[in-house]
Parts: structure tokens; C-alpha cells; sequence
């Protein structure tokens, strides 16, 4: 698939080599020249059987046999509740990678991470083989997936290896949104007006129209589709009613309404105290879907995390 088009982009530099060292300290590895996995806190637990990602309670999800992934390391937001490194500057590559390529980079650098698990005595021996035969890809790992050109090309990639895919976008890039048809697609609305997007999502840009056009583009797309609301206290838990007329424009089948939580480089921004504890992101969720129409679906005391449905059901993958 690598062919002259992927030469196109004309933009800067590489990623310098202070940040590499800082991104492989947090865990990521980088695959190819612009791409990163990370294995997450729920694979380690459920490959111990010691838990398992909201996800696998809501959606059916094998959290042991999950990727989490992102083509592009660079993003348009400053988001105050992102626990990734946003303040450190990542520009975009002067050449793109080929989805054919980073898929297969991605995989091997996950069986790579996988296999430092087989020494655990604590590791449950099946689903470590399971986990290198990975289900699942969650395009949400850090930056703004939508800002890499070759989107459903990707994602059409992972389909043809029978991996069901999530793509997480901050629906700044609308016309990305329109062409991409993941397993289920979602956006990230954290806040009832642009006064306050201003404020949780320190935008590079003007772009509270675009996400008003990505949430109209979600009611018209033929996957299944999600919003997700990262609520962070003294920040964005206001106005459930304002939340609720712009989920109206997307019509998702969900709304997933999450707790910020206290980790990585947002301890920086943020206090813990900025944490809304599991019985106020419930009490806040029930106001919104009161003025949305919709049920609650379903709950994970655990992740601090309430799903929202039309119906109040939910369907596996």
C-alpha cells in the first residue's frame, strides 16, 4: 500500500528525541515514525483476573485482548483532564506512514509488551496466549487520530484481520468524521457551550462549529456511535440541559458520562479534589438523560463511569 501518496505532506519535523525518551518512560512505544501502544491498566488486570475495563461490562469488550493505539501522537487540545503529555509539543511528520504499515507495527510492538508478562506468577497462562491474538483496537491513545490522513484506510486495515475497532475523535475534523466507519465511533463533547469548551479544552483554534458539524455528521452515520463526557469538578459538571441539546444533534445509540480521574501529566493541572466521585457523575448522568429522553443503560462503580441508551439496552459486540 506504501506509494507516493503517503509523501505528500509537506510539514516539519520528526519527533525530537527528548520527547521519545519521555513518551517510553510513560510506558508508550513508539511504532513505525509517528505511531504508539500502550498496554492499559484493564489488560494488566484482566490478564490476572484481578478485573476488567468498563467496556467489556457495557460493550463485551476482552479487555486481555484489547490494543490501545494511536496513529498520530499530535492534537489540537490542551485538555485540562487528559492524563497524556499534552504540553509537550509533537508536530506533524514530514512523511506519513501507511495504515498497512503502522498496523503491522502496532501488532508487533504489542506482542512485544505482551510477552513481559509471561514471567508474572500471578499471570493466568490462557489469557496471556489469548493476548497475542489480539480482538479489539481502541484508536484513543493519546492525540487527535482524525488528524492523520489515512483514517479509514486503517481502520479498514484492522477489519480485514477481523479486529473490531473504536475510534475516540475530538470532532474537530469533520469532513475525517463523515468517512470513517469504525465498529463504533465516538466523540468527545466535554462541555455544554463554547465558554466552557474554551476552558476544559484549550483548543488550538476555532473549532466549536466543527464539533456542532461532527455531531450532526454522528446522526447520520451508519455505525454504531457514542458520546463520551468527561466530567471534572469546578470545570464542566453544569448545565445538563445545554449537554443535552447538542447530543440531540448526534442522536447517539450512547452517552457514556465519565469521571475525570487524577492521573499522569493532569496531576499537573489539575487537583485531586477535581475528581467527582461515582454517586455524582450517577446523579449528574440522570439529569442529562432526564432532559435527553434517554435511560440509564448501565454503570461501573470501579471507573466512575454511567452509560446512557434510548432504550435503557445495551448490545455486545
Amino acid at each position: 500500500m506504501q506509494d507516493s501518496k503517503f509523501d505528500k505532506m509537506k510539514e516539519i519535523t520528526s519527533l525530537p528525541e527528548t520527547t521519545r525518551s519521555l513518551l517510553k518512560k510513560h510506558g508508550y512505544h513508539l511504532a513505525g515514525t509517528h505511531s504508539a501502544v500502550k498496554t492499559c491498566l484493564w489488560l494488566n488486570r484482566s490478564i490476572r483476573n484481578t478485573g476488567a475495563c468498563y467496556k467489556s461490562k457495557f460493550y463485551g469488550m476482552t479487555s486481555h485482548r484489547c490494543i490501545q493505539m494511536t496513529p498520530t501522537l499530535v492534537c489540537n487540545h490542551r485538555c485540562l483532564h487528559c492524563w497524556r503529555a499534552v504540553e509537550v509539543p509533537v508536530e506533524i511528520p514530514p512523511v506519513w506512514d501507511s495504515p498497512d504499515q503502522i498496523v503491522n507495527d502496532i501488532l508487533m510492538e504489542h506482542k512485544r509488551l505482551i510477552s513481559g508478562y509471561g514471567g508474572s506468577e500471578f499471570m493466568d497462562k490462557a489469557k496471556w496466549k489469548e493476548a497475542f491474538s489480539p480482538k479489539h483496537v481502541a484508536i484513543s491513545l493519546s492525540g487527535e487520530p482524525t488528524l492523520y490522513p489515512y483514517l479509514p484506510e486503517l481502520i479498514e486495515e484492522f477489519h480485514k484481520k477481523d479486529m473490531t475497532t473504536f475510534v475516540v475523535t475530538n470532532g474537530t475534523n469533520p469532513e475525517m468524521t463523515e468517512k470513517i466507519k469504525p465498529t463504533q465511533l465516538y466523540i468527545s463533547l466535554n462541555a455544554p457551550d463554547e465558554e466552557i469548551y474554551e476552558k476544559a479544552c484549550s483548543p488550538l483554534g476555532n473549532s466549536w462549529e466543527k464539533i456542532r458539524r461532527s455531531l450532526e455528521i454522528l446522526n447520520r452515520s451508519s455505525t454504531r456511535t457514542a458520546i463520551r463526557i468527561t466530567l471534572t469538578k469546578g470545570v464542566n459538571i453544569t448545565d445538563p440541559e445545554g449537554y443535552a441539546r447538542l447530543i440531540e444533534l448526534a442522536q447517539p445509540d450512547y452517552v457514556e458520562l465519565k469521571a475525570y480521574m487524577h492521573l499522569g501529566f493532569s496531576r499537573k493541572r489539575l487537583l485531586r479534589e477535581s475528581m467527582p466521585s461515582h454517586d455524582e457523575v450517577l446523579d449528574f448522568s440522570r439529569k442529562v438523560a432526564q432532559a435527553l429522553d434517554y435511560c440509564v443503560a448501565d454503570d461501573s462503580r470501579g471507573s466512575r463511569v454511567v452509560l446512557l441508551s434510548k432504550d435503557g439496552g445495551k448490545t455486545l459486540i
